[in-house]
């Protein structure tokens, strides 16, 4: 399985980015898929993640309202619509999959066995 994100950039504060992950080597809708950021000096998080065959999203309360998930299952890809980005939101970005998470476990990282390289997002104030 490889996952590779990319479209992260600088952006002031306000604007928009959208992030992508594109997913190979695994049957791409049965995965569950999550963003999660780490920012330096703090653990990783939670941003958003996409039930199986995109039934369901769920976000952390931090970007609600703010991001979206979604998959295009048809492309092996995953996006990140990040709006209204915040200087808080600076980060590196990484998405993740796994096809064993559970709904109850799905915004722990631990729980995901795999993960693309970290890609960059700086929202200048």
């Amino acid at each position: 399985v490889q996952l590779q994100a990319f479209g992260g950039g600088l952006v002031q504060a306000g604007g928009s980015l959208r992030l992508s992950c594109a997913a190979s080597g695994l049957t791409f809708s049965r995965y569950v898929l999550g963003w999660f950021r780490q920012a330096p000096g703090v653990e990783r998080e939670f941003v958003a993640a996409t039930a199986r065959y995109g039934s369901r999203t769920y976000y952390a309360d931090s970007v609600k309202g703010r991001f979206t998930i979604s998959r295009d299952n048809a492309k092996n890809t995953v996006y990140l619509q990040m709006n209204s980005l915040k200087p808080e939101d600076t980060a590196d970005y990484y998405c993740a999959a796994d096809s064993g998470v559970i709904l109850s476990s799905l915004r722990d990282s631990a729980k995901y066995a795999w993960w693309g390289q970290g890609t960059q997002v700086t929202v200048s104030s």
